[in-house]
């Protein structure tokens, strides 16, 4: 009883005290607040790997084993952890011996706009089929949006979020969420950002800390300074914790894992190549002079194609940040001022004070887009906002492109990527579809969390 431990302490000393004097044995140390669990079964001697697969689990949850003991019948194991981990390593436990290889994964997601509402209606959907298809059962622990928030230790019901963030959410506070979080101390926990706030990555670090794995299509951490990307990576390996982006470029697309892989089996990226913006695709693939240009990023914010403010797009930022990414994965090093970027809103545009005024600053220059147009017809080309890095530089900007090169019958708002290697020196490696929209990014977060629950369908090995 640990009433009892300066008792046993001191017996313990008189007992081995010639020791003691001549340091055969360490100074005796009393250690409070520790937990002793065992992990007791008949035919645990005849099943090779069960202590793997006990400690495996534990430390792929963070949890540390301070000391191990197994008994000479083989039949137990007993170990000790922190306190405060004994209900994280009995539900570890239970998840891996107890419901036939089902491993509950417990996510908590800041952003429930157009992804991750969409997000949350596949979890929903899919949910029998990732149950007995993959045993996976992914619970809903917590939600927040900009004002609200909720974090439960019992799952949110998927049916009725909404309903619960309005009528029982608290007001939202970053920090707040991420200590119940911590509190909580689930076992398989997934932090999700579906937000475009710059401010959710300050909490990052601290996530991984804590050995819960980070999702997140948002771009703003891995585009923000090579250092704070470096240290992203160092903690989530330090703490066991997974750090998944595929959606930072090209939404769906497999584009970031596969190069990932490239570089982590010997390849070496000389060069990469894209239409990373939805947005951009669709304006200069169907930029054919009929319309003015203005008429026609018009048109693609009423559809829905642009960002709410269509300066955004044109940019040119957001590609920049994407090129970025992709350079970081390929292994380069490389700060977002490196990159020149070619920005399509003309200077005097720039400054509006409403998307309105924009739109009438913008016509003004529907002739010098037109010619811009009319000159890449005169020499057979077309035009297209391409993202490049070669030779250690980093270019973003409005190219004339002919027939023969790879891009040329690109179409819609698709994205298309070619990564020239050692190993795709003459024949690019091209991922080409769908780079934007809800429903793909939703489904490419889904395929992350897969990967960091490391399924029978997906390899948690890599990055």
């Amino acid at each position: 009883m640990p009433g009892d431990a300066q008792s046993a302490k001191k017996t313990i000393e008189k007992e081995f005290s010639h020791e003691l004097e001549s340091d055969n044995i360490d100074e005796i140390k009393v250690e409070n607040d520790l937990s002793v669990i065992a992990v007791v079964g008949d035919n645990m001697r005849q099943i090779p790997g069960i202590a793997g697969r006990v400690f495996n689990d534990l430390g792929r949850n963070g949890i540390n084993i301070v000391a191990i003991a197994q008994g000479s019948s083989e039949r137990n194991i007993s170990f000790v952890v922190d306190s405060k981990n004994e209900k994280k390593a009995m539900n570890t436990l239970h998840d891996a011996f107890f419901l036939s290889g089902v491993k509950t994964m417990n996510l908590y997601l800041i952003g429930v706009g157009l992804i991750g509402s969409k997000l949350l209606n596949i979890v929903r959907e899919q949910a029998k089929i990732l149950y007995d298809d993959y045993q996976l059962d992914l619970k809903l622990r917590g939600i927040a949006n900009s004002s609200k928030m909720v974090i439960r230790e019992e799952s949110l019901d998927l049916h009725a979020w909404k309903e619960i963030l309005d009528s029982d959410g608290r007001e939202m506070d970053l920090n707040g969420f991420v200590a119940e979080m911590k509190e909580l101390n689930l076992p398989n926990s997934v932090f999700i950002d579906c937000t475009a706030s710059g401010e959710i990555q300050a909490v990052y670090e601290e996530v991984l800390s804590a050995s819960i794995s980070v999702v997140t299509p948002n771009k703003k951490a891995n585009s923000s300074k090579q250092s704070f990307f470096n240290s992203l990576h160092k903690t989530a390996r330090k703490h066991n914790a997974a750090y998944r982006y595929e959606t930072n470029v090209g939404a769906g697309l497999p584009i970031i894992g596969t190069m990932n892989e490239m570089v982590t089996t010997g390849d070496r990226v000389d060069k990469i190549e894209g239409v990373l913006s939805g947005t951009l695709s669709y304006l200069f693939n169907n930029f054919d002079g009929s319309e003015g240009f203005s008429s026609l990023v018009k048109k693609a914010k009423e559809s829905g194609y642009t960002e709410p403010d269509p300066r955004e797009d044109l940019n040119g930022f957001d590609v920049g940040r994407k090129l970025l990414i992709l350079c970081r994965v390929a292994g380069y090093t490389m700060e977002f001022e490196d990159i020149q970027i070619e920005n399509l809103v003309p200077e005097k545009a720039r400054g509006a004070d409403s998307v309105e005024e924009f739109f009438v600053a913008l016509q003004k220059y529907d002739d010098e887009f037109k010619n811009l147009l009319e000159d890449a017809r005169k020499s057979g080309k077309k035009l297209c906002y391409i993202a490049r890095f070669e030779e250690g530089k980093a270019v973003v900007g409005l190219e004339k492109i002919d027939s023969t090169h790879p891009f040329y019958n690109l179409s819609g708002t698709d994205n298309i990527l070619a990564i020239y290697s050692s190993h795709y020196d003459q024949n690019p490696l091209v991922v080409k579809g769908p780079g934007a929209g809800a429903n793909v990014t939703a489904a490419g977060i889904i395929a992350d969390i897969l990967r960091v629950a490391n399924t029978k369908a997906y390899s948690n090995a890599g990055w």
